[in-house]
Parts: structure tokens; sequence; C-alpha cells
């Protein structure tokens, strides 16, 4: 735990808008953007919510993985430049399989895929990354997980598919400190299987699912502020273990209230990665 409370955001929570889905029985699907572009998102609608968003820092106790779902990590990179894309593969793919072994406890970690979202438009056009996501999701579903596993791994996948398998990714600003759309995290167990909706997700050559999130006041939120480059999050969006443990996290960037006037927008990574015990 990093005991560290920037000056501007020291307060123990604020109110903030994130952005539900209405359960209201209609599919909902996304088409994935080529790079650069936005994401189009169809069906449901969209349902802001004012809740309270309570900084981490002042967290008495360190995250766990399999409690809360997510956890908070100081770990510097050897990375120079993150849209290098052979040096990622080089150098940030390792640093992630041997960070997340020792976060989860994992016998093996395979990165299978990794993305660049910024908040700022004509910087996500010139380097073709992607924006940040303004809604509450969950990753992957009881279908797409191990659809995954089946995607990457089809040699191994049946064998793998036998014991336990998580999808944990890691997260973290690849530049200046978060200013803009910081990342929430909702403590797992206050997420409900009924308030997680399936979404399926259209992508060139591949179709998968995501959970999208309904209103629940039950959920409990967090958020690190102003997190810099050696800091990180942890976290599962599937645990095929179901005995009480974290299985699913639900998150969502949002716009922040104390964000000060002209702030750099938010320039950040997130790791994918396919975890076996």
């Amino acid at each position: 735990m990093v005991a560290v409370i920037e000056r501007e955001t020291a307060s123990e929570a604020i109110e903030a808008t994130v952005n539900y889905i209405v359960n209201n029985g209609e599919k909902l699907f996304t088409e994935t953007a080529g790079p650069g572009g936005s994401d189009v998102r169809t069906g449901g609608t969209v349902d802001p919510r004012r809740v309270t968003i309570h900084n981490a820092r002042a967290h008495a106790e360190p995250f766990a993985l399999d409690r809360e779902g997510f956890r908070f990590v100081r770990h510097d990179t050897k990375v120079q430049n993150f849209f290098d894309e052979a040096e990622l593969r080089r150098v940030y793919y390792p640093e992630m399989e041997a960070l997340i072994k020792a976060e989860s406890g994992a016998k093996r970690v395979h990165v299978f895929d990794h993305t660049l979202r910024t908040a700022d438009d004509e910087m996500r056009e010139a380097k073709k990354i992607r924006e940040v996501v303004r809604r509450v999701h969950n990753d992957y579903t009881e279908w797409s997980a191990p659809q995954r596993v089946r995607d990457i791994l089809p040699d191994e996948a049946e064998d793998l598919l036998q014991r336990r398998f998580a999808i944990i990714q890691v997260w973290r600003p690849i530049r200046h400190p978060v200013e803009t759309y910081p990342l929430a995290m909702a403590d797992a167990r206050t997420l409900a299987p009924s308030d997680m909706i399936v979404s399926e997700r259209r992508a060139p050559g591949r179709i998968g699912q995501t959970y999208a999130i309904k209103y629940n006041p039950a959920h409990k939120w967090y958020w690190f502020p102003r997190m810099r480059r050696d800091e990180a999050y942890v976290f599962k969006v599937f645990d095929s273990l179901q005995d009480g443990r974290a299985r699913w996290t639900a998150h969502t960037a949002f716009e922040d209230p104390t964000t000060p006037p002209h702030a750099r927008p938010r320039e950040s990574i997130e790791i994918r990665t396919l975890a076996f015990f």
C-alpha cells in the first residue's frame, strides 16, 4: 500500500457520475472501432448515476485480489516508450507476468493483449490508440472467459480448463499522473450476479462478450487519486472458482470533479493475461 495522499485530492470521498445501463431486456452490442476510432454501442439505455467514490489512498487495510477483486501496487517498469510495440513485448510483458504471479499465486501467466488509451481525441487519432471507457463494465463473462483460452491456447485449452484459471489485468498511467478520467473500481463483494448484463462485443474476426452493469445502490466505489507511472491496479475480470472469492471487478473511467483547469489528458495502458493455478 502506498500511503501517499495528493494535496489536490486529499478528501476521503468525492461525489461523481458513473454510467450504468438500464436492463430493459434489449440486447447490447459493441462494434469495436479500428485503431484511433471510437467504439459504437447499441441497445439498452445509459443510466448515469451520482455515486460516492472513496479515496482508496486513505483506506486502512490493503485491498486483496480474492476479496475486493483488485490490488493497488507500487511497481516500477523499465519500459522507456509505451508506444513501442516491440519494447512492450520484450520488456513489459515479462514484467507483468512476474507481477501477476507474485500478486495472485498463479503458476503460469500468459499475456495475450494490451490496450493503450487516452482521453485526448487528437492523440488517440494520431497514435491510433483507444478511447477511455466511460461506462461501468467487466471485461469477460462466464462464456467469453473460457472461450478466450480456447482462442489463444487452442492446443492446451481443454486440459487447462479442467483446472482453476483467471483473467487478470494490470492498469497503469504511462506518462503523467492521472488528472482526467481516472479509473474507479467497485468492491467485488458489493456486485451481485443480477447486476451483470451480457453485452456482445464484435471485433474483426471475433465475437466476444462483456458484462454491462446495472445500477445497484450497494456498490462501493474506490479510486486512487493522481495515480503515477510507478503505480498500478492489478484486478480480476474472471475467476473460474465459485467458492465465494471475488470473480469479477466492475470498473469505469469517470469524470473527476476535482480535475484542475487545463489538466493533462489521461494516458494509460492495460494488460490482459490468462492466469493458471
